[in-house]
């Protein structure tokens, strides 16, 4: 029988990677990208900001770390849909190190992911710093049309209080471009605050990771080695971010230009979403 027990990673000291059951059970050897052909954007803003993890080790409860990352095709199904409709992506992660992926959830026969993860290598193992693109990339002429923060567990490492992370989602708000992310990437969302404190998500809604599965099914077959410390969606919740799903079931959600999805089960569909949003929003651009 396959093995519940979460695998030792030997790289770090009590730190693990999902059981061989969980990966049997979550990674499939292909995703789910049906390669929809999309219009090619005109308009001059064809930039997408990729915002990465660059912590790999979440600790847990019972003080063991989780090894984790960006899920691959949390990441690049999107990336694909973003690509075929003629936008570049840009990879930066806050300290400016290299973005880390979850290399143990890759669909190993999936040549599309396979690609994609090829040609944007060089910029996740050497993206930007985030706080350079700040300063020197985003303003309201900015060509930057659409923030993207994929899942994975690493989303929440550091990105729920990360300064710089909620000054490029507080400039997306700001001047009307859209923000893309999904499963547990929304924890980045938390970032995102006013001067007095208040979320500037609060008020929307969005899918996120269902807690019953970080709390349940997640540790009982050996994909998380302990109980998280915190729990995503009740701490969006509990900044006035309305979750809208209780259950992962690969949906999508748009709350004006704020596109959400609550799994690795939704990545395909968020990329059509996005392609599809960005369209209307250029036209309507075009348009003023």
């Amino acid at each position: 029988m396959t093995s519940k027990e979460p695998t030792p990673d030997r790289a770090e000291n009590n730190a693990f990677f999902p059981s061989p059951y969980s990966l049997g059970a979550y990674v499939p050897p292909r995703s789910d990208y049906d390669a929809t052909e999309h219009e090619r954007t005109t308009s001059t803003r064809r930039k997408v900001l990729l915002i990465g993890a660059d912590e790999r080790y979440l600790e847990l409860q019972n003080g063991r770390w989780f090894s984790t990352g960006n899920h691959p095709v949390e990441t690049l199904l999107p990336v694909l849909h973003l690509e075929q409709a003629g936008y570049d992506i840009e990879v930066a992660t806050s300290s400016g190190n290299p973005m880390k992926y979850e290399f143990w959830a890759f669909p190993g026969e999936d040549e599309a992911v396979r690609d994609a993860y090829e040609r944007l290598r060089s910029k996740t193992e050497h993206p930007k710093k985030l706080s350079a693109v700040l300063s020197g990339e985003l303003g309201p002429d900015s060509d930057y049309a659409a923030v993207f923060v994929p899942g994975g567990h690493g989303a929440m490492i550091n990105m729920a209080d990360d300064p710089d992370i909620g000054a490029a989602l507080a400039w997306a708000l700001a001047n009307d471009r859209v923000v893309i992310t999904l499963c547990h990437g929304p924890a980045a969302l938390l970032s995102a605050r006013d001067e007095d404190g208040k979320n500037l998500f609060a008020g929307y809604s969005v899918c996120a990771f269902p807690d019953s599965f970080d709390t349940g099914p997640n540790v009982e077959i050996g994909y998380l080695p302990g109980q998280m410390t915190w729990l995503l969606s009740k701490t969006l919740q509990d900044n006035g971010i309305n979750v809208v799903n209780d259950d992962m079931t690969g949906g999508v959600h748009r709350d004006r230009l704020v596109l959400t999805g609550d799994s690795p089960l939704a990545a395909n569909a968020l990329g059509k979403l996005a392609v599809e949003t960005l369209a209307e929003v250029a036209t309507r651009g075009a348009a003023t």
